[in-house]
C-alpha cells in the first residue's frame, strides 16, 4: 500500500464525484511532481472557495460579488415573471449559454431518485414553495430537469406540489434526448427545448 499521507488524499480524491481510487491516485502523483508554489496555489485556491464564495439566498447559485443576491437575481433587465427551477449550477450555466431565457432561476440540489422521504428532504422543495407562493410578480415555473427517471419523477412532483399556488408549470421540450445530461447538451438543442416548453 502507499504511505499513509499519499492513501489519505487518494481516500479525499475518492469522494469527487466520478473520480474512483485509480484516478485519485492519478491526481495524487501528478501533484507531487509539482513545485511547491503550485500546491500552494492549489491550497489557497481552495482555501478561497470556503471564504469567498457565497450561496445566493434567492436562487441558490454561487457568487463572489459584494452584493447580497448573485449577479442573475440582482439583474433588472430580467424577465420577473419567469422563474426556470433547475437540478444543479452546470444546469444553470447550459441554459445561459443559450441566450434564449431571461427570467430568473432556481436551484433544487438534485433530483429524487426514489420517492423516499429522505431523497426529497435533501431538495429545496420547502424553499421553492415558499418563493412561488411569496413572489406576486412570478406567472411561469418551467421546470427544467434532464429526461431521466429521476429527472422525470422530480418534474411530476414539482408539479404535483406547485399546482396550488395557481402559476402556469411548464416544462422542457422533447428536443432533448431521453437518458440525456442538460450539461452536456448543445446551445441549439436547448434552445429548441427552451422554446418548445410546455
Amino acid at each position: 500500500m502507499y504511505p499513509p499521507t499519499i492513501q489519505k488524499l487518494i481516500n479525499l480524491f475518492s469522494k469527487f464525484p466520478t473520480v474512483g481510487p485509480r484516478t485519485a491516485a492519478r491526481f495524487v502523483f501528478y501533484l507531487l511532481g509539482k513545485p511547491k508554489e503550485e500546491i500552494e496555489e492549489l491550497i489557497n485556491s481552495i482555501a478561497d472557495l470556503k471564504k469567498k464564495v457565497k450561496t445566493c439566498p434567492l436562487c441558490f447559485n454561487y457568487f463572489e460579488e459584494e452584493n447580497k443576491v448573485c449577479q442573475i437575481c440582482s439583474n433588472s433587465a430580467r424577465d420577473k415573471s419567469l422563474l426556470c427551477v433547475i437540478a444543479n449550477e452546470t444546469d444553470l450555466q447550459a441554459i445561459e449559454k443559450t441566450k434564449k431565457y431571461q427570467g430568473l432561476y432556481f436551484i433544487l440540489g438534485g433530483t429524487i431518485s426514489s420517492l423516499k422521504k429522505t431523497d426529497i428532504e435533501k431538495l429545496r422543495i420547502k424553499e421553492l414553495e415558499k418563493r412561488v407562493k411569496n413572489d406576486r410578480a412570478l406567472k411561469e415555473i418551467i421546470v427544467a430537469f434532464n429526461q431521466t427517471t429521476e429527472g422525470e419523477a422530480t418534474v411530476l412532483y414539482l408539479k404535483r406540489s406547485l399546482s396550488p399556488f395557481g402559476k402556469k408549470i411548464t416544462r422542457l421540450g422533447r428536443g432533448l434526448p431521453v437518458g440525456g445530461e442538460l450539461e452536456y447538451a448543445d446551445e441549439e438543442t436547448l434552445s429548441s427545448a427552451l422554446e418548445g416548453r410546455k
